[in-house]
């Protein structure tokens, strides 16, 4: 079977997504390569589920599964995942917008590289900037530690690396990394069938990073592909911002624990504890204050 005959599934989780959601399907079904697409809403409250089911009643290659509440985000791919037969499957935020030719392409080098159990690529913002997450090293905890503490830019002789990788030139060919980002992730169903499903432990953030791991963990490549752009206009359902840090900086001691607690000394494992923590009081503390200089600010040209 060529690449361009493979059979793709679309897994895509909505909350108060809105219009985006709706051109984010719109442009899923128009692939070829799409034989279903599964979108799973968290009980969203806006439009956005009036407009999936009508579009469902259009397309019978649609399903739309309503949660009767915010059961997170592993939770609720995990059941649409759970509801796809296709040997290839997308994971896709609904504020991402494929371009006609992105599966055809990305499928074609899937092929070229067996190991690889999940792909990833170039995530740009509105801007046309590269995104922060969409290649990563592993999150360890002195790399964490080091971000936190902005420990690279007071003390350069350390050499620590970022998590993020946006910084880096682009590689010319596919490369092998730690982590890609779960607003657009290629799977091999065979794959992770092995690996399982994603941690339901995680409602919100640091999902994606545990799942590679696991991948990681069975030998499977993570690959990354820079070739390969998608417009990902980040944050559309994640505007109650100090819920949606919480949720963060509790999946990021999630995952140190479950990883890291046996391979680091105590002591290390408490400083970046007390750093996560910290961290998130200080944002909890600035949130309010950004948003009420934002409102101002906007507000100046409104009088």
């Amino acid at each position: 079977m060529s690449p361009c005959a493979e059979r793709v599934a679309v897994v895509i989780v909505t909350f108060n997504s809105g219009p985006l959601a709706v051109e984010c399907v719109e442009r899923a079904l128009r692939a070829a390569q799409v034989a279903e697409v599964v979108v799973v809403d968290n009980a969203s409250k806006d439009d956005t589920p009036a407009a999936l089911q009508a579009l469902a009643r259009q397309d019978a290659r649609l399903r739309y599964l309503r949660n009767a509440r915010n059961l997170g985000f592993a939770t609720a791919l995990n059941r649409g995942l759970a509801a796809t037969q296709s040997p290839w499957i997308l994971s896709l935020n609904p504020d991402c917008l494929l371009e006609a030719d992105t599966l055809s392409q990305l499928l074609r080098i899937a092929t070229q590289y067996p190991q690889a159990g999940m792909l990833g690529c170039v995530l740009l913002n509105p801007d046309g900037r590269e995104q922060a997450g969409c290649r990563r090293h592993e999150p360890t905890p002195m790399r964490s530690l080091a971000r936190i503490l902005h420990l690279p830019r007071w003390l350069p002789f350390m050499h620590v690396q970022d998590l993020n990788r946006h910084t880096e030139a682009l590689p010319n060919t596919p490369i092998a990394v730690d982590a890609i980002s779960g607003a657009f992730m290629l799977l091999r169903r065979a794959a992770m069938e092995r690996v399982g499903l994603m941690d339901e432990g995680y409602f919100l953030h640091c999902e994606d990073l545990d799942w590679c791991h696991r991948f990681r963990q069975h030998g499977y490549t993570v690959l990354f592909v820079p070739s390969l752009r998608v417009l990902h206009v980040k944050g559309v359902s994640s505007r109650r911002r100090v819920r949606v840090e919480w949720h963060k900086h509790r999946g990021m001691l999630r995952y140190y624990h479950k990883f890291y607690r046996h391979r680091y000394p105590v002591a290390l494992y408490g400083l970046v504890w007390c750093a996560v923590w910290l961290r998130l009081a200080l944002l909890c503390l600035m949130l309010p204050l950004l948003d009420s200089l934002q409102r101002r600010h906007s507000c100046r040209f409104d009088v």
